[in-house]
C-alpha cells in the first residue's frame, strides 16, 4: 500500500468517529510481542476523562484520558513462551490473545532491507522451515506523510511459510538466529522503502535545527518539488494533446522526488514509543554520492530515533554497503577513490563514535552488477551476532570481523593492528592477502604486499618494494572490493583507510 496523506486532520477525523470506544494503535494486536525487562508504554484514545485500565501479566495499571488520549506504562515484563492475554478496559473491553514477551526489534532501510525472503538466494528450504510461533512479524504499510501520523493499518502475525515468504529476508534471518540463540520470543517490526535516502527517515525538528541540513537538504528539496510539479503539469498537457490526436504518450510521468521526513512521519512516528530493544538498518545506497554528509547525517538519525523513543540504550545495528559497481563504472586496475567506500567509512564512523552501534560487514555478499545481492542469510546472521554481542553482551562471543585499530610505520613497512581479531587473522581459502593498497609521500596508491604476522596472528604487515617511506594504507577501498582478510571465526574484516586525505564527496567550496 502506497499512501500520500497530506493533512493530519484525516487521522484526527477518524479518531473522532471512534472516540466513544477505547482503542489502541495497530502496533498493539493479537499475536504481538512485547519487550521484556523495561518499561512498556501502552497508549491509545478514549473519551475525555474516561478511565482506562490495562491488565497484563499480573499488572493492573489505570489512568484517565486527557484530551482524548491516554498512556500507561507496564514495568519490567518477564519473557515467556506461553501465550498471554492482554486486556484494556474502558467503556468497552479490548482483549488480545496469543501475546508473547521477549525481544522486539525494528527493521528499516531501503530496498535491500525490503528485499523479500522468497527472492533470497536458495531460500526454498528456509521458507518451508520458517514455521516458528516464537517469531512474530509486523509490517508497516508504505506511507508518506507531511505530518507525523499516530497510526497505520496493520497487525502482528505468527511466522510461518505464508507470512515469512514476503517478509524482509534480512529481518527474517536476523529474527530466526536471534530467537534460537536467546531462547525467547522475537518480534520484528519491518518498515522500509526501496530507494529512500536517510533524511526521509528523520524528523523535521532535527533537520531544521541544523543549518547545514537546512541549506543542503531542505532547501534543495523544496526546489526539487517545484521542478517536479512543473514537469508533471507539462506531462499532463502533453498527454491531453496526444489523447486528442488519438495517440498515446511514449514517455512515463516524472517521478516524485523524496521529501525529507515523509517516511519518518508515515512509517516511524506511528510505532513510537512502542518498546523495542533496538533497530537493524540496511540503507546508504541512496546517500553514497553524499558520503561526506552521511558522516553526520547517519549519526544524527540514530540520535533522533533514540530521543523520540526515549530510550538512551536503543541498540542500532547497520549493514555495511555490499560490493557493487554503480552505473557504467568499470573495475579499476589500480587502487583509487570511491564514494561507496566513503559511505562504508561513514557507517563505521557511527560505530566508533556512538555507544551501542554496530556494523555488519558483507564484503563477501555482493554482486558486481546487481545492487540487490541475493545472499541475505549471512547478512541476517551477522546482524544477530552483533545483537548478541552489543545489545545482550554475551561473554566470549566473537561477534564482529576485524576492525582497523591503529598503524605503526617501521622502515618501509606498515604494521596494522585490529580489534575483533578473535582466534587470529586468516586469509580466506589460504590464499595471499589481497585488497591492500599503500602510498608514499606522493599519495599515489599502488597494490601492496600484505602478510599476517604476530605471535597470535593478530597483525598485518603491508609493504611495496618501490615505496621506501610509506605514509598510509587502505584496504577494500573500492566500489566492489575484492578482499579476503577474516578472523578464524569466519567474519570478514571491514574496509578502512589509515589516511585522512580529502574525500571526493566533500562539498565543493563556493
Amino acid at each position: 500500500m502506497k499512501t500520500k496523506i497530506l493533512i493530519a486532520g484525516f487521522v484526527f477525523a477518524i479518531s473522532l468517529t471512534l472516540k466513544s470506544d477505547v482503542r489502541l494503535p495497530s502496533i498493539f494486536s493479537e499475536n504481538m510481542v512485547l519487550q521484556q525487562g523495561m518499561q512498556v508504554p501502552v497508549w491509545g484514545w478514549a473519551d475525555k476523562n474516561e478511565q482506562v485500565t490495562v491488565i497484563f501479566q499480573g499488572q493492573r495499571v489505570t489512568t484517565t484520558a486527557k484530551d482524548g488520549k491516554w498512556m500507561v506504562k507496564l514495568d519490567n515484563l518477564k519473557a515467556t513462551t506461553e501465550p498471554q492475554v492482554f486486556i484494556v478496559d474502558g467503556k468497552n473491553r479490548i482483549k488480545y490473545t496469543n501475546v508473547l514477551i521477549g525481544e522486539v526489534w525494528v527493521a528499516s532501510g531501503q530496498s535491500n532491507m525490503e528485499f523479500p525472503l522468497n527472492r533470497s538466494f536458495e531460500a526454498t528450504n528456509d521458507i518451508q522451515n520458517s514455521y516458528n510461533p516464537m517469531i512474530r512479524l509486523y509490517t508497516v504499510p508504505k506511507t508518506k506523510s507531511d505530518l507525523p501520523l499516530d497510526d497505520v493499518k496493520s497487525e502482528w502475525v505468527e511466522c510461518n511459510p505464508r507470512t515469512a515468504s514476503s517478509f524482509s529476508a534480512v529481518a527474517y534471518y536476523f529474527a530466526r538466529d536471534l530467537q534460537k540463540a536467546r531462547g525467547v520470543p522475537v518480534g520484528v517490526i519491518h518498515t522500509s522503502w526501496g530507494g529512500s535516502p536517510a533524511e526521509v527517515w528523520m524528523s523535521k525538528d532535527v533537520l531544521e535545527s541544523n543549518p547545514e541540513y537546512k541549506n543542503d537538504i531542505l532547501e534543495p528539496s523544496k526546489a526539487a518539488v517545484e521542478r517536479y510539479k512543473k514537469a508533471l503539469d507539462d506531462y499532463k498537457k502533453t498527454v491531453q494533446e496526444l489523447k486528442s490526436q488519438g495517440k498515446k504518450p511514449t514517455t512515463q510521468a516524472p517521478r516524485a522526488p523524496w521529501i525529507p521526513c515523509e517516511l519518518y512521519n508515515g512509517m516511524i512516528a506511528p510505532i513510537i514509543p512502542f518498546a523495542v530493544k533496538g533497530a537493524i538498518w540496511y540503507q546508504g545506497e541512496s546517500n553514497a554520492g553524499r558520503a561526506y554528509q552521511y558522516r553526520t547525517l547517519f549519526q544524527d538519525m540514530i540520535k533522533n530515533w533514540r530521543q523520540k523513543w526515549g530510550q538512551k540504550e536503543f541498540c542500532f545495528l547497520a549493514v555495511q554497503l555490499a560490493p557493487f559497481i554503480p552505473g557504467n563504472r568499470q573495475k579499476p586496475e589500480q587502487p583509487g577513490e570511491s564514494d561507496w567506500a566513503e559511505l562504508r567509512e561513514a557507517q563505521m564512523l557511527a560505530a566508533k563514535q556512538l555507544p551501542d552501534v554496530g556494523v555488519a560487514v558483507i564484503t563477501d555478499c555482493g554482486e558486481e552488477h546487481d545492487i540487490h545481492p541475493k545472499k541475505k542469510e549471512p547478512v541476517g546472521q551477522r546482524l544477530a551476532l552483533l545483537a548478541r554481542g552489543i545489545a545482550y553482551k554475551e561473554r566470549g562471543l566473537v561477534y564482529s570481523g576485524p576492525i582497523y585499530k591503529k598503524m605503526k610505520i617501521q622502515g618501509d613497512k606498515v604494521i596494522l593492528h585490529f580489534d575483533h581479531v578473535g582466534s587470529g587473522l586468516v586469509a580466506k581459502d589460504g590464499e595471499q592477502l589481497k585488497g591492500f593498497a599503500i602510498c608514499g609521500e606522493d599519495k599515489k596508491w599502488v597494490w601492496a604486499n600484505a602478510e599476517i604476522a604476530g605471535k597470535n596472528s593478530e597483525l598485518v604487515i603491508v609493504s611495496h618494494p618501490d615505496i621506501k617511506k610509506p605514509v598510509a594504507v587502505r584496504y577494500g577501498w573500492a566500489d566492489y572490493p575484492e578482499v579476503n582478510l577474516y578472523n578464524k571465526e569466519g567474519l570478514p574484516a571491514s574496509p578502512f583507510r589509515t589516511d585522512n586525505f580529502p574525500m571526493i564527496t566533500m562539498p565543493k567550496k563556493k
